[in-house]
């Protein structure tokens, strides 16, 4: 009997860590959701046309400055793109991935800020799906345009690949990211599908379904730019 109750102990104590794992990836998936409502619901929020051209979102909730270096920064979130060769389609499920390094933690007050970027290229999409890659560096960002009325075809953010927005104390804004680095996380992938499945296949090959705590997020991006525009 007590070999018995030592065998249930030990199995416990490996899943539920996994467990608790799983939600907490579930939980930055429904974060992710509340954060792109709320910012949608801003009056002046992201233009439509510049959504509407965007191949991929990427939303990282509470991104936070690290308690060491001058404005290092690390966030976890989510992304996902229009599906099919084109970017055309519907938007895919969510692949994990994190935001780190960069100076932008000095410029907001080294607060939790959220972030949303705007992917405005197909081969921007490629390439930070397939590896960390250096924004203004391997991928051309920029800070985007505000306001229902403005217009990404100004300046910088007509040619930027990346076009970001930050969400503090109340406040929307564009603002440069450049110099941070943005990769997949396929560890946290693996936590939230429960398997190996990497962020290519998540959103190209439609590896997995949606997780229902991706429901408030491709919902409201459904609705508010349920077609990609551009070329």
């Amino acid at each position: 009997m007590n070999t018995i109750i030592v065998s249930f102990s030990v199995l416990a104590l490996l899943v539920l860590p996994a467990v608790g794992q799983d939600k907490k990836e579930e939980a930055r998936v429904a974060n992710a959701g509340t954060v792109i409502s709320e910012i949608m619901n801003i009056p002046d929020n992201v233009p439509q046309d510049t959504i509407d051209k965007a191949d991929c979102v990427v939303v990282l909730p509470s991104v936070l400055k690290l308690a060491f270096g001058i404005g290092g920064s690390y966030g976890r979130g989510v992304m996902t793109c229009r599906g099919g060769e084109t970017f055309h389609g519907p938007w895919s499920a969510p692949t994990m991935m994190a935001l780190e390094g960069g100076s932008f933690g000095l410029q907001l007050g080294g607060q939790a800020t959220d972030f949303v970027l705007l992917l405005m290229s197909p081969k921007s999409a490629s390439n930070i799906l397939g590896s960390k890659v250096k924004l203004g560096g391997d991928i051309s960002a920029a800070a985007g345009p505000v306001g229902r009325n403005a217009s990404a075809e100004t300046d910088a953010s007509f040619r930027a690949e990346i076009l970001s927005y930050s969400r503090a104390r109340g406040l929307f804004a564009g603002i440069s990211l450049a110099g941070s680095t943005l990769r997949p996380d396929n560890d946290a992938n693996k936590k939230l599908y429960g398997k190996e499945v990497s962020a290519k296949d998540v959103v190209f090959n439609k590896a997995v379904p949606a997780p229902p705590s991706a429901k408030l997020l491709l919902s409201t991006l459904t609705k508010r730019s349920p077609k990609n525009v551009s070329k």
